[in-house]
């Protein structure tokens, strides 16, 4: 699917701008870029861009894929907004480059941006912590014959998930139904990354989990439940559908709701992110267990993404959480400055 042209930016902002967001200076929203995902990166920057203007900031389309990152310090930039996704905006690439310029930017810094982003790297991270999340099995570029393909399913079982380890909003992924699916299934992920993610498939409920804030003072937000057509979360049931149902609240027990945030705030920290971030999770219908799937450093901001859904339910309108995720832009150097409370925020 072709990517749409970015939408016309609203007026530029007034001259008199509200006292409140004058220190922000001139804010560049990262937008675009070059990976799979750029399609849903335009509709989150565009949608970040406008809410940010309606609060007075003085915030300005930048879109990495046809502009050098040196012109923002050129152009007198003082902070970004990334709404990047993917490969060469989440990846820690940006962050890096930012943290050379000195520009201070919302989300996590470079280690935790790299780690995040890499679906492998991040389970072996949360299991030596202790933390619950799917097996799994790689099928490293070269080492994907059909004798390994045949021995993922005989140690994993069916069905079994296969997809890319470095890319997100479900490109590439299939779940595999049986052993004659894993050739495609693999070629289809190996498109996308030259390794190949195997996990076991767990059977229950999709549930996702927003933090906002950094270390001790990072808040989870109330819990989204995922309900798409036949169980199939795919990239276009995700962005375009009108048929996935979400429910927040999620319909959890107080016990559960509880239990997700606590685990989605150790697998927050556990990585080192800050600013904010989205953890998934399936919960098992057969006995309830909850896994860690991924942690997603910078969500999406769409008309069907779950982080301003999960913050309209705390109280949290989408303009006040782009102001308050704005205000947190900080470089790994230098810590982030004391949030005020977001208008509505518990």
């Amino acid at each position: 699917m072709s990517a749409p042209a970015p939408s016309a930016p609203p007026a530029a902002v007034p001259a008199a701008a509200p006292a409140d967001v004058r220190p922000l200076g001139k804010v560049a929203v990262l937008l675009g870029g070059t990976s799979a995902e750029r399609e849903v990166s335009l509709m989150s920057g565009n949608g970040v861009l406008a809410a940010l203007r309606s609060q007075g900031v003085d915030a300005h389309p930048f879109d990495p894929a046809g502009r050098d990152l040196g012109e923002l310090t050129r152009e007198g930039f003082s902070r970004a907004f990334i709404a990047l996704h993917g490969r060469h905006g989440e990846d820690g690439t940006v962050q890096g480059a930012l943290e050379l310029l000195g520009i201070p930017y919302t989300g996590s810094g470079v280690m935790a941006s790299a780690i995040a982003l890499d679906k492998v790297m991040t389970k072996r991270v949360w299991l030596a912590e202790g933390l619950p999340t799917p097996r799994w099995a790689v099928l490293e570029a070269g080492r994907q014959s059909r004798s390994d393909l045949r021995a993922v399913p005989d140690r994993l079982g069916l069905p079994l998930i296969v997809k890319p380890p470095r890319e997100g909003s479900s490109i590439g992924v299939t779940k595999v139904l049986g052993y004659s699916q894993m050739q495609d299934a693999v070629s289809l992920a190996a498109r996308f990354d030259p390794d190949v993610l195997c996990e076991e498939f767990i059977d229950g409920s999709e549930l996702t989990c927003a933090v906002i804030g950094e270390g001790s003072a990072a808040r989870a937000l109330p819990v989204v439940r995922i309900e798409a057509p036949a169980g199939n979360y795919d990239y276009e049931h995700k962005y375009f559908s009108e048929d996935t149902g979400y429910r927040c609240p999620a319909g959890l027990s107080a016990a559960d709701e509880a239990e997700v945030q606590r685990l989605t705030l150790a697998a927050y920290r556990t990585l080192g992110c800050r600013g904010w971030g989205r953890a998934d999770l399936m919960q098992r219908a057969s006995d309830g267990r909850l896994f860690l799937l991924e942690m997603n450093t910078s969500p999406g901001m769409t008309g069907h993404s779950l982080v301003p859904m999960a913050a309209r339910a705390a109280g949290i309108s989408y303009e006040a959480l782009c102001l308050e995720l704005l205000r947190s832009a900080a470089l790994d150097s230098t810590p982030p400055p004391a949030a005020a409370p977001a208008p509505g925020a518990a």
